[in-house]
């Protein structure tokens, strides 16, 4: 099962990135390409891709799974980023995360409205990130077709904060 695989590889960082945060570390599994594939083809087997017009990944980690999913669904990728780090005119929304405060921005000509964008992260924790990112989809008129997560930390309960949004919620692994 991918979920045991995930576990196998996913490295536990402790006090990062401050103390008190075990921060589950993705990274080894871009080593792995047949690892990587399997995720791939995991997220195919539990999405529905008629349902998608388009797939937003959040910075920046949302960019490694998000793209490659955007090129198997045969969709488009929307970058969704730090503040300042989009070149052209963007929509920005402000958050609270469990260790601070951030804003993060579109472009403002991303997406057609009325798309249905699917959103990639590698990881949900409380879910801050994640709404954030939905509220910038639905300011430009786009609706939430659904989330895409390989790790999940059920633990501190951010998918019962994106069920507002969307019930189309696939995390690989969870916590």
């Amino acid at each position: 099962m991918i979920d045991q695989q995930l576990k196998d590889v996913i490295r536990d960082v402790p006090d990062f990135p401050k103390p008190g945060i075990v921060f589950k570390d993705i990274t080894p599994i871009l080593k792995n390409i047949h690892l990587c594939q399997r995720i791939l083809e995991a997220f195919m087997d539990r999405l529905q891709p008629d349902t998608i017009d388009v797939v937003a990944g959040i910075e920046s980690r949302g960019f490694l799974f998000g793209l490659w999913l955007a090129q198997e669904l045969g969709k488009p990728f929307v970058p969704i980023r730090k503040q300042g780090k989009l070149p052209y005119h963007t929509v920005a929304q402000a958050y609270t995360l469990e260790y601070g405060e951030a804003i993060i921005e579109i472009h403002e000509d991303a997406f057609k409205r009325g798309a249905r964008v699917l959103i990639h992260d590698d990881l949900l924790a409380t879910g801050g990130t994640v709404i954030a990112a939905s509220e910038l989809i639905q300011k430009l008129g786009g609706s939430i077709a659904g989330y895409a997560f390989v790790v999940s930390l059920d633990f501190l309960e951010g998918k019962k904060k994106l069920a507002d949004y969307s019930q189309q919620i696939v995390s690989l692994i969870a916590y």
